[in-house]
């Protein structure tokens, strides 16, 4: 499994700005094809973006990372610039899983640190879950693993709430073909009604992400249950983390999963929402640091 051969060579490391990267196609064996964009040296770090991101997502942690970590930030199988092709209804993070196991063998990463945000967090501990062999540390930012928010009567109220007044009404405007109007009230449902106004560049990004989260928004199962049991076996160091801003449903998942996963370390994070990676980059990357220590200093390199 190797680099497409169309893909342009990644720019040389000169400043650490993740944007002046160029991201490079790597083909999976399974039809699928990746960009991605790959820094550093030491252990294997990979950042996992959420349903409305891609690569670029990660721009305030890169140059923290990079002079400690072998970084990878890549974009999931639908988001910009990638251009696959659904072949079934179904499509979840046990498909971005899979993917990034590919992604994993391609790159010639045998272990790996995980740090993902939203649906990324999600894709963090399936993979977790799928190849615990193959996982390091996970740091999961509001991982949406919606039937979680379905485990006591008051959260699964919150959870139908949030079908009904957001879920459904994006599903609709997807099926009807106007994307701007599911965006929005995907941004509006997910961010909760304290987030900052989305810019113009914001937005733009959000369009050219439009296809991944359709995907999800169209799925017969976008939010598949991990087992309880299966977290709690994890045997690799696991840090969930939330803003204590987040929306109403986030917050019910978060509280459920934490329940589920008595080992975990909890970090809930002050003036924050959903995109805790956003709101307080500066703290995040510093707990991430401090939670990653034991691995900056270790001799895994790119195999």
């Amino acid at each position: 499994m190797n680099a497409a051969s169309n893909s342009a060579a990644p720019k040389p490391a000169t400043s650490f700005e993740l944007e002046a990267l160029n991201p490079q196609l790597w083909s999976l064996g399974n039809g699928i094809s990746l960009h991605a964009v790959r820094e550093g040296r030491g252990t294997p770090l990979i950042f996992i973006h959420g349903a409305m991101g891609d690569w670029r997502s990660w721009a305030a942690q890169w140059p923290v990372f990079v002079p400690k970590f072998d970084c990878v930030s890549f974009s999931r199988r639908f988001s910009f610039p990638n251009k696959n092709h659904l072949p079934s209804p179904d499509h979840s993070a046990l498909d971005d899983a899979d993917d990034l196991l590919r992604l994993l063998d391609a790159l010639r990463i045998e272990r790996t640190i995980v740090v993902g945000s939203s649906y990324g967090g999600f894709t963090a501990l399936a993979l977790a879950v799928r190849a615990p062999q193959r996982v390091l540390a996970v740091v999961a930012v509001e991982p949406p693993m919606m039937k979680y928010a379905l485990l006591t009567p008051e959260d699964a109220a919150i959870a139908a709430q949030f079908r009904a007044q957001v879920i459904e009404p994006a599903n609709a405007a997807f099926r009807a073909g106007d994307d701007v109007r599911a965006s929005l009230i995907m941004t509006g449902g997910i961010q909760g009604a304290a987030a900052p106004a989305v810019q113009d560049e914001a937005m733009k990004r959000r369009l050219q992400n439009m296809e991944a989260m359709k995907r999800l928004a169209l799925s017969s199962d976008e939010f598949p249950l991990l087992e309880a049991r299966a977290l709690q076996s994890l045997p690799m160091p696991v840090m969930l983390m939330s803003g204590q801003n987040t929306a109403p449903v986030h917050a019910a998942i978060f509280r459920n999963l934490v329940t589920a996963m008595p080992a975990a370390r909890i970090e809930r994070i002050a003036n924050a929402g959903h995109s805790v990676t956003r709101d307080q980059a500066d703290l995040f990357n510093a707990l991430t640091l401090d939670f990653l220590t034991p691995f900056a200093a270790g001799s895994s390199a790119r195999g």
